[in-house]
């Protein structure tokens, strides 16, 4: 099993000292928190995409470029890459780049985005989300697995003996994980291509998760890529911890209340209560996320949000050490000893180049294209 964390990228006050990050530190911060997670022995650091304010992730490769080339070990991923208002080409293009010069170290997660003042930005419609994200992976997909495409749907312009370039490294596409918090659709999506399903698991009660990942495990073994506790699923949630759970409390209830996605709502103890969010002592952090397989099974990914709502880069720093020396220590050996013969481990490039047979031979034929005005001779005749 994977454990890492995430961040958001927002650039949030500190309530406490009335302080705002610029751009600059907030992103410098964000390289150091990732550094730290390799070294206390994370699996995964996921940095997010936003391109509006109070976020500075507009630019997730960038940044798990900068990442990779200063670690060796951790896996890269998103939270998440907006295949809605991002051209799948790009993508294809961007991402396959970046496994290479990682050398397979990476992956991505998939969203829509719910921010409804981008979408015209980027000329779409929020309210094509679910069409967007339907149509443009099943362009991606296929920029990733056919050498050369031939292709037309509703939202961008065709593409006719079109190559995405680089070629996925080894013949491999990279792992995507296909996120969502409420969308069925999404699940459905991910089952469909035998692609992981990564629920945030940060605002919703138990219940409504056992139901999104139900959906997508039934929905996974539906279409043939393996059995109900085979379907890859990776959960989020957010935790802030002190050796006295008290202590942990009082530090964090000011960055709670006004936290852009919590302040203004529920109070801290109902939504530690009905939410996964756990704030308290290491071992009350390593009681809960055990609790999470009784409603999600064996899953492959736990991801944790420790840098939100403005907690200065000490603090993050620190609960990160609680997290790799107290937490994770305990919650990697509690979870394999409880996991079941035939669950698969989290995926990884070289797994899926094992599970693949070896590198997959390229043999790209060469398109039979006019370079000059992009269009195939069997093209002429409609002209």
């Amino acid at each position: 099993m994977q454990f890492g964390i995430f961040t958001v990228g927002d650039v949030t006050t500190d309530p406490t000292t009335g302080r705002t990050p610029t751009e600059h530190e907030r992103i410098k911060a964000t390289i150091e928190i990732a550094l730290k997670a390799e070294e206390v022995g994370l699996d995964v650091v996921a940095v997010g995409q936003h391109h509006n304010p109070p976020f500075v992730a507009s630019s997730p490769t960038t940044t798990m470029a900068y990442i990779g080339a200063q670690t060796k070990h951790i896996i890269l991923s998103t939270a998440t890459t907006l295949i809605t208002t991002t051209d799948p080409v790009r993508i294809a293009e961007d991402y396959a780049t970046l496994q290479h010069l990682l050398d397979g170290r990476m992956d991505l997660t998939l969203g829509r985005g719910n921010t409804g003042p981008v979408y015209p930005w980027f000329g779409k419609d929020i309210r094509d989300g679910i069409a967007l994200a339907v149509e443009n992976y099943a362009l991606l997909h296929q920029l990733w697995h056919e050498d050369v495409v031939n292709w037309e749907g509703k939202f961008r312009t065709p593409l006719h003996g079109f190559t995405a370039t680089p070629r996925p490294l080894d013949g491999v596409a990279p792992f995507v994980w296909h996120g969502s918090i409420r969308s069925p659709e999404i699940a459905e999506q991910a089952a469909y291509y035998g692609d992981g399903f990564f629920h945030n698991n940060i605002f919703w009660p138990s219940s409504h998760t056992r139901r999104m990942v139900d959906l997508y495990r039934r929905r996974f073994e539906h279409y043939g890529h393996g059995s109900y506790e085979q379907a890859i699923v990776g959960l989020g949630g957010q935790v802030f911890m002190r050796k006295n759970s008290q202590d942990a409390v009082n530090e964090f209830r000011p960055y709670f209340d006004k936290a852009p996605v919590y302040g203004g709502g529920p109070s801290l103890e109902d939504f530690t209560r009905e939410t996964p969010l756990t704030v308290g002592s290491p071992e009350q952090v390593i009681e809960r996320v055990l609790s999470f397989r009784e409603y999600a099974g064996d899953y492959q990914r736990q991801l944790f949000l420790m840098d939100h709502a403005g907690l200065p880069v000490k603090t993050v720093l620190e609960q990160l050490d609680l997290l790799g020396e107290e937490v994770v220590p305990v919650l990697r050996k509690e979870f394999a000893a409880l996991r079941p013969a035939g669950v698969p481990d989290g995926p990884t490039h070289a797994s899926m180049v094992a599970a693949a047979g070896g590198p997959v031979e390229q043999n790209m034929e060469e398109p039979q294209v006019d370079k000059w005005t992009g269009t195939r001779a069997e093209d002429d005749n409609q002209l």
